[in-house]
């Protein structure tokens, strides 16, 4: 009934969307949209790294982003600057850095609208086991550093009293973020990656009045996004990435009903 690319495309978003909705949600608890962002821009570089020496593309992006990362705990230090400048500093500069080595790669024809807003119509098998096995690895691993992670979300002090050395699950939790960016940039491309992290999870904040039940609705709000928006796509010839994105949208607003349906119950 639906091509092959089709089916392809739904398997790689569900797998996505399963775990961008527990990352998302530590990323909303923890305000950390703008570290997002500073990440899906180095994945620029990644890429031409990955063109430059014929690296596997979602390895490369995970390595640089990952470097970002760490430089950026580091930097947090050793500097006294501001956290949102430092994010401002590596994301423009990882970005810069990127656009001038594509200046260079002339011999290199890039798909600059699939690498900024994705195209999951054209995702492999390769790229389907990369996403399902990687996103395994980071469920994985996030459920292994869940207890420091959240503590430390919820009160540093506490769980750093408590020897739950929040500072190491804080470090892992940035590698697993560029993981999910890694694996996550064919579909919605760097420029969109981020609202597939929050989104669903800010939609998944306004119905829930807990983290379980947050985490639970996220990644149903991320398949549903997937879903429409594959399926709009499909029906009215739009750019598969961002119609995703525009989906989660639609469910955010709609959750924005029950927030106010709430309000009116309890005057």
């Amino acid at each position: 009934m639906f091509d092959d690319f089709f089916i392809r495309a739904l398997v790689a978003g569900i797998g996505v969307a399963f775990v961008t909705g527990p990352l998302g949600c530590f990323v909303v608890w923890r305000r950390l949209s703008y570290f997002g962002d500073t990440l899906a821009h180095s994945a620029l570089l990644g890429v031409t790294m990955a063109y430059s020496f014929e690296l596997n593309i979602a390895v490369s992006v995970f390595l640089i982003s990952s470097i970002i990362a760490l430089i950026l705990i580091q930097l947090q230090k050793k500097t006294n600057l501001p956290g949102d400048a430092l994010l401002g500093l590596l994301a423009h500069s990882s970005l810069a850095v990127g656009l001038v080595v594509i200046g260079f790669l002339t011999f290199i024809r890039f798909d600059i609208m699939g690498l900024l807003f994705g195209d999951i119509l054209a995702v492999t098998i390769d790229d389907l086991l990369i996403i399902w096995i990687g996103g395994g690895l980071i469920l994985l691993v996030l459920k292994l550093i869940w207890k420091p992670l959240f503590a430390s979300t919820v009160n540093y002090e506490l769980a750093e009293a408590e020897g739950l050395n929040p500072d190491r699950a804080k470090a892992i939790f940035t590698i697993l973020m560029a993981a999910i960016i890694a694996i996550s940039i064919k579909m919605v491309g760097l420029l969109l990656i981020t609202g597939m992290l929050i989104i669903p999870a800010a939609m998944a904040r306004n119905i829930s009045d807990n983290p379980r039940k947050m985490i639970i609705f996220s990644i149903i709000g991320g398949l549903l996004s997937v879903i429409i928006g594959l399926f709009s796509s499909l029906e009215f010839n739009s750019p598969s990435g961002p119609s995703i994105i525009t989906a989660s949208l639609i469910l955010f607003i709609l959750s924005l009903l029950k927030i106010k349906q709430s309000i009116h119950l309890k005057n």
